[in-house]
Parts: C-alpha cells; structure tokens; sequence
C-alpha cells in the first residue's frame, strides 16, 4: 500500500502543474453540477486560498527585508521602470473601459431598498490618506491584515537597518528563514489543483451561469475591455520596452499566473505564483522580491476597468451627459482609485462611490452599483484579479529585459523562457 501511494505521489509531482490544475478545473465543475449538495468539496478550496494568504504576508516581509539586509538589492532604474509601467499600464486600461463605455452604453437595475454595509472612501484625497497611513500601520497589524503597503514600507525599514547593524550570522539567518518560508510557499502551490477543484465547485454550485440572465452585455462589456487590455494593450507596452514579439510572455504569465488568480481572486494571495514565476524565469530576487508586492498594491488594470465601466453605467442610467473632459478626468480618477484598491476580492468595488461623486450621483445609488458589482463579481472580479495579477509578472518581467538589454545580455528567443546560465 505504501509502495502504490508512493507511486501516486511521483506520478502527481511529474505532471505539469498546468494540466494538474485544469484536470481539477474540470472535476470541480463535474461535482460542481453533479454534487451540489457535498459542499465538504468546497472546503479544499477555502484552505488552499487560506494558505496562500496566509504565509504570503510572511513571505513578502522576509524576502524585501532579507534582500536589502544582505545588500544585494538594486533598486535601481528598472523599480523606477516597472513603476512607470504599472502606472501606464493602469491609465491605459481606464481608457479602454471609458471608449467601451462611450460606444456601448450600459444601464442598470437599481433596487432602491438595496443597501451595503461599506467603508467606501468619499474621495481621492480619502484614498491617498489611507495609503500613507496603511505605510505607517503597526508593523504586526500589517502582517496580521495583509496590508501590503505597511509590509513592504516596514520591510524596506527593517531591510535597511539590518544592513547596518546586523552581523553576517543575523543576516544568514534571516536568508534561511526567507528560503524556508520560500519552501512552504512552493508546497501550498504544489496542491494548487486540488484549490482550484473545491473554488470552481463552490462557484458553479451556488452561481451557474444564471449571472448572465439580468446583467450579460454588462459582463460582456468588462470582460472585451479587459481582453482588449491583456491582448493589445498590455503586449503594445511590452512591445515598445523591448522591441520583442512579447506574447510569448504574454501567454506564459497569464498561464502560470492568470489562471490560478482567476479562482483564488486574490492579487495578494497571488504574489507567491508570480515570485515562483519570476524565478522559474531566472530574473533578479532582489527585484522581483519587491515589484511582485507593489505590483499587487499598485498595479491595477483590472480594478480601473471596473471602476470607469461601473461609474458610466450608473451615470448612463441617471440620464447625465458625460462630455470628453470629464471622461478624461474619470480615466485619471480611476487609475489613482485603482491603486488604492484592496488586493483581496472585491477591492475594486468600494472604489466606485468615489468615482460616480465626480458625476454628483448620490451615495444611496452609488452604492447600489456596488451591489450590482458583487452580483456580477463571479466573473468580474475573477477576470480583475487574473489582469491585475498577471500584469505584475509582465511588468516586471519587461523591467528585467529592459536592464538585461541596457546591459548587452542577450535576451531569450522567446520572452518567457528561462535564458541558459542565467543569473538569478
């Protein structure tokens, strides 16, 4: 017996991960329709997100501070490159939601007895407050919480002064302790099929495709904007970088990273399959150890796409006149929105009473749009959170290229494949 589960064991691990986690996909929308009721399945789902959450907060602290304490992180012109990517990225993503918009306008069913217990800022100046007070949240708060920008403003810190103060043998430590943690990471993501199993059972279980019956060219409406995003745009900002074919790259990272934040919606959950991604990939840890979590905070095409849609729908709805510059302004709006975006499910969402006060729409129906956006949000929020996420490990993959060509090293035939001897 113990022979054959080792023999399971072996067969499990030599199988691609990818057709692992489609043969899941695949069993949980069987069960899914077949079993609806044995909901013990979706529990598999719950842990494997859970562990992601978990020890992603951990890891992202101890690879920013273990890297700057052994002084050996550049955060040099490729941070400021894929910053600038991320931005650009974002902005362009509003754009194509608010053309979208224009050229297929969107009405919605507003219950007037619908109301969401929310936390929704009022303003950007509420959302950029709370991202310099989330930087100086307490420290253990912010592991406990998951707020990335406290993690990664305290790691930066305690990085930093480690360099000064600590001896080698702190700083080795605290290098074993990151490849440990790097080591757990990999595990949980080795049952990733197994996730994907009980997240696609408990969505066709409880949802279906009855989502499509009140709001479909809606649904329709945000998910071409953000294909139009991740197979144009994206690749059109790539292309410009680095003069390379870039799907590829593309493909590569909406595979190992698009599908699996798909079902754990999740940015944050998500950082450790692009970490995992970028060092299958051989790229610098000292950078993607840091651009990978700002990435999940601050890279958010997929939140602006909702947030221009949603807010046009409602003032399209309401009857007002939306002109050019507005539009121009709402673009802007929802970038900067995006980037205060939570990297948890449903993030976006309270962003879009923020939005629709540039157009006077009151909070009672704003936040009625907010409900519709949890209604649709089996799919919404499931394509958000594969753009945004894959969209990390394309910017930075493109800011590593970048510096790999400033410095003449020859770039892989294809973007997306390990280059031969390459340093990591």
């Amino acid at each position: 017996m113990l022979v054959f589960l080792k023999r399971i064991v072996r067969i499990y691990n030599e199988t691609s991960l990818i057709a692992r986690i489609c043969i899941g996909l695949i069993a949980g929308a069987v069960c899914g329709i077949l079993l609806p009721g044995v909901q013990f399945i979706a529990v598999l789902g719950d842990l494997f997100v859970g562990a992601l959450k978990g020890i992603a907060p951990v890891l992202v602290f101890l690879l920013i501070a273990s890297s700057l304490a052994q002084g050996r992180a550049k955060l040099d012109k490729r941070f400021a490159l894929v910053i600038i990517l991320y931005l650009l990225s974002t902005l362009l993503a509003s754009f194509v939601a608010v053309a979208g918009s224009f050229l297929f306008p969107q009405t919605l069913v507003l219950a007037q007895g619908a109301e969401i217990a929310s936390s929704a800022p009022t303003g950007i100046g509420e959302v950029l407050h709370n991202l310099v007070m989330n930087a100086v949240s307490n420290p253990v708060a912010s592991l406990s919480s998951a707020n990335y920008i406290g993690i990664l403003a305290w790691a930066v810190l305690f990085g930093l002064a480690l360099k000064k103060t600590a001896c080698e043998a702190t700083k080795r430590f605290l290098a074993d302790v990151s490849q440990g943690c790097s080591h757990v990471v990999r595990l949980i993501i080795n049952l990733a099929p197994f996730g994907i199993l009980g997240l696609v059972f408990s969505t066709v279980s409880q949802n279906g495709l009855s989502v499509f019956k009140a709001y479909g060219s809606l649904v329709l409406l945000i998910v071409c904007s953000m294909l139009t995003v991740v197979l144009l745009v994206e690749p059109l900002v790539i292309w410009l970088t680095l003069r390379k074919n870039p799907y590829p790259l593309v493909f590569r990272c909406l595979k190992e990273s698009g599908i699996t934040a798909f079902f754990t919606r999740s940015s944050a959950a998500n950082i450790p399959i692009n970490m995992a991604l970028c060092e299958k990939l051989g790229f610098d840890k000292d950078f993607y150890s840091v651009s990978i979590p700002l990435g999940a905070t601050v890279n958010m095409d997929g939140a602006a796409v909702t947030i221009a849609v949603m807010t046009l729908a409602a003032a399209h709805t309401l009857g007002i006149s939306v002109d050019i510059p507005t539009a121009l302004i709402l673009s802007l709006l929802a970038t900067l929105g995006a980037c205060g975006a939570s990297g948890v499910a449903g993030g976006s969402l309270l962003l879009i009473p923020m939005a629709c006060s540039l157009f006077g729409i009151p909070n009672d129906i704003s936040m009625q749009v907010v409900g519709v956006g949890f209604i649709i949000g089996v799919v919404q929020d499931s394509l958000e959170t594969a753009l945004n996420s894959s969209g990390d490990a394309m910017m930075t993959a493109t800011a590593e290229y970048a510096q790999w060509k400033k410095e003449g090293k020859p770039l892989p035939a294809k973007l997306g494949t390990p280059l031969v001897n390459a340093s990591c």
